[in-house]
């Protein structure tokens, strides 16, 4: 009997220790692979969709995985993807899409499903895969020259030669004033490596639809347009910035750049495409520059605020003409009233002038500079 309960207890044993030597056997192949030493396919926690036999890609995890900043606009229904210096606009409904302004049309359109946005698989794949391989931006790229994010700009001194602009009660003429201001950007801007095509650099009438005209055949990234203010109420002061109305329709816009201007971006797709694709593309351009518009005005005045011992009035926006016809990101700098006594005597001064185009200027990098982290945020 004593023998039978021994044996019982060591069968119970050897099968106690043979459970433990499992349970250490399997807990270390766990610590074995999670230290990286077994190579283990990792797929992406990516919600994955078949619509009418394609698949598609959920675009908000798409962009938390890649460290992009994405902002969705549900009235036009458009999405922006910033990371890296690079952009992608693109809109439901769409085949068409914006990669770093260079048309690129795919074979399935984004779509909304189940109340998210959602992309083909072929925009992973071709787009964001090639992008976006890394999730880090280098230090140098984040505080490098301006002329890595802009390559080219075009400063507007309004007015001049027989259209003198407003003129304070001392005599100040405001076209002086934004020539001198535009000229001081310009200097400044060439100093960091960015081209400056200038609408006008001496006292000389330029046209409005001059303006435009030069402005939109320059390939320039950004249009600045300097001028000064007044108004009948000689105690307004203040420094603004405007961008183009939000009720000027992007779609009127885009209708007739899609029949009377030629799309000078870098695809071929277009060769053959029919005015609906083309006014579609132009819609998206017009809807893009319009929130980088007001971005670079933010900028402007943020730094106007802490460089400049004046009011900031804000950024505000206008159907100014030189706003309404650019086909680039494009403001328009109200640097002070010279209808008020002050500050026509602050815009006499050549110092005062200097630092306004520091503050434009220190604008302007800023807005690059956020260019170039708003997807550092998300990462």
């Amino acid at each position: 009997m004593k023998l039978h309960i021994a044996n019982s207890m060591k069968m119970i044993k050897i099968k106690k220790l043979s459970k433990l030597i499992i349970y250490c056997y399997m807990l270390s192949a766990i610590c074995y692979m999670l230290s990286g030493c077994v190579t283990i396919p990792v797929k992406e926690p990516l919600r994955v969709y078949s619509l009418n036999g394609t698949i598609y890609y959920a675009l908000a995890p798409l962009c938390d995985l890649r460290g992009i900043s994405l902002k969705y606009d549900t009235f036009s229904r458009t999405a922006n993807l910033f990371k890296d210096s690079h952009s992608i606009t693109l809109k439901v409904g769409d085949n068409l899409i914006l990669v770093d302004q260079r048309a690129i049309l795919l074979n399935h359109p984004v779509d909304i499903y189940q109340g998210a946005v959602v992309v083909p698989g072929q925009f992973k794949e071709q787009t964001l895969d090639i992008l976006f391989k890394s999730a880090k931006i280098t230090a140098m790229r984040r505080t490098g020259p301006l002329s890595l994010v802009i390559k080219k700009v075009v400063i507007d001194a309004g007015h001049g030669g027989n259209d003198p602009g407003a003129i304070g009660r001392r005599g100040v003429r405001e076209k002086d004033v934004n020539l001198d201001i535009a000229k001081r950007l310009a200097n400044r801007l060439r100093a960091e490596g960015v081209q400056v095509v200038m609408t006008r650099s001496s006292d000389k009438f330029i046209p409005l639809e001059t303006r435009v005209h030069i402005t939109n055949n320059s390939k320039a990234d950004l249009f600045i347009s300097i001028h000064s203010n007044a108004n009948r109420t000689r105690s307004l002061h203040g420094f603004e910035v405007y961008y183009v109305s939000t009720s000027v329709s992007d779609s009127k816009r885009a209708a007739y750049s899609a029949k009377n201007t030629y799309l000078n971006l870098d695809s071929s797709c277009f060769a053959s495409q029919s005015q609906d694709l083309k006014a579609i593309l132009w819609d998206m351009v017009y809807t893009y520059n319009r929130a980088e518009s007001i971005e670079l005005s933010r900028a402007i005045c943020r730094s106007a605020d802490d460089n400049l011992a004046v009011m900031v009035i804000g950024v505000k926006n206008a159907r100014y003409q030189v706003l309404c016809g650019a086909q680039i990101p494009a403001v328009l700098v109200e640097v002070g009233f010279l209808s008020n006594q002050n500050e026509e005597q602050m815009l006499k001064s050549s110092d005062y002038r200097e630092k306004l185009s520091q503050s434009i200027m220190e604008g302007i990098r800023n807005y690059a500079r956020g260019s170039l982290n708003k997807g550092e945020g998300a990462g």
